[in-house]
């Protein structure tokens, strides 16, 4: 099958724990390695903006990334792009003029508006993955959404005319039928986890030294959203634990990056800066070694489209406390794999971690439930796999079921 992805501002070939960088990239980038190891023709159209990049750049697995000219070849803010978006289009109007996907996988809403342009008379159809939704960004961030007035409207047309949207979770489902889109043109395809690179087994980091008894870890890129200020005022009622976050710029670039300065702030208010550990950008080759090295996971973001870290902690058999909302819905078991919480309560956060570290047996078992639930539900095999049938779908070849893992 020939396939054409479009991810315009997500890269698989961009560095991640930058402003835009993040899992949409992992998720491109292992989607088309897998598919083009089947046997696929893939190709991942992304914004260029690098002018000393290559126009195509193949990738070991045999898929091509290709770099499209519209706006400034430098780094954009993503919702800067949505003027830039008509170039784009046209740009693969011309290339699958020439050659003819038979599906077009289009990752976030202004992928969808460029590659429905581009796809126009073509009789492409086109699989929508949105990543994250705007009307649950508007919800949350409120005046600080920094998204275009028109994204909302923009992805309820994606919904109605795409030919099928490919959601990550069930309560992105739910949210797109507040949208107007039934649930009976969606399929739910997790993402996933490498679990030979996340295992239970293996090195564990070592540094920094433990300035307490256990250890929390949050990981994720530093933006006010994923709620690292809601595991600080929790570490109050913790003192026996220290709370290490990885993610952000590395680590000598911490002083002057904003969110940094308002975490150890903030710290230093609650009279816990001696129990922080701001680690900065962490290899993902490094990151299997830090889970490890961790009692429990903190993933507490005030909403989370789905949220790959509670899978690649539940890989390295590490309990997750997060938050209930978006894909912890679905990724976490609450009560095997780790506990959910209510968003923006240190409280219940703070008395959710104490129950966990005063119960050895407890941490074990739910990090030995957390790697299974892994294993048979969210490899990234189990994604392709998915992925496939509802581009068989599309194109015809078979019918496919929606649903996630329960």
């Amino acid at each position: 099958m020939r396939i054409a992805m479009v991810s315009e501002h997500a890269s698989p070939l961009a560095a991640l724990g930058g402003p835009d960088a993040g899992g949409q990239n992992v998720y491109v980038a292992r989607l088309a390695e897998l598919l083009a190891g089947r046997g696929h023709e893939v190709t991942v159209h992304t914004r260029r903006d690098d002018a000393w990049v290559p126009d195509r750049v193949p990738l070991p697995s045999g898929a091509v990334v290709e770099h499209v000219r519209a706006g400034p070849e430098r780094a954009v803010p993503k919702d800067e792009l949505l003027g830039h978006m008509p170039r784009f289009a046209e740009h693969l109007a011309r290339a699958w003029r020439h050659e003819r996907p038979d599906v077009v996988h289009a990752h976030f809403w202004m992928s969808g508006l460029a590659s429905l342009g581009g796809a126009r008379g073509l009789g492409v159809p086109v699989v929508q993955t949105y990543h994250a939704l705007g009307t649950v960004k508007r919800r949350h961030q409120g005046p600080a959404d920094t998204s275009p007035p028109e994204r909302l409207g923009v992805e309820r047309e994606i919904g109605a005319v795409c030919a099928r949207v490919l959601a990550t979770c069930s309560d992105e489902v739910r949210e797109l039928g507040r949208m107007g889109i039934a649930a009976d043109r969606c399929s739910v395809v997790p993402c996933g986890v490498d679990t030979a690179h996340f295992a239970a087994r293996g090195r564990i980091a070592l540094t920094p030294g433990r300035r307490a008894r256990h250890r929390l870890l949050t990981v994720g890129r530093l933006v006010p959203r994923k709620g690292v200020d809601l595991a600080l005022q929790a570490l109050r009622a913790l003192p026996d634990a220290e709370l290490v976050v990885a993610g952000g710029p590395p680590a000598d670039g911490l002083a002057g990056d904003a969110e940094a300065v308002r975490l150890l702030t903030l710290a230093r208010r609650l009279r816990v800066a001696d129990r922080l550990v701001l680690l900065g950008c962490v290899p993902h080759a490094d990151m299997p070694a830090l889970l490890r090295s961790a009692d429990v996971v903190l993933c507490t973001p005030v909403y989370e489209p789905f949220g790959i870290v509670p899978l690649e902690a539940m890989a390295c058999g590490v309990p997750v406390v997060a938050t209930d909302v978006g894909g912890h819905r679905d990724t976490v078991a609450d009560g095997e794999t780790g506990v959910l919480v209510p968003p923006g309560l240190p409280g219940p956060l703070a008395e959710a971690v104490r129950a966990l570290l005063d119960s050895p047996g407890r941490l074990e078992s739910y990090g030995r439930a957390g790697r299974m639930r892994v294993v048979t539900h969210f490899t990234w095999d189990r994604v392709a796999d998915g992925v496939e049938r509802v581009y068989d779908q599309v194109t015809d070849r078979c019918p496919v079921p929606s649903g996630a893992p329960r």
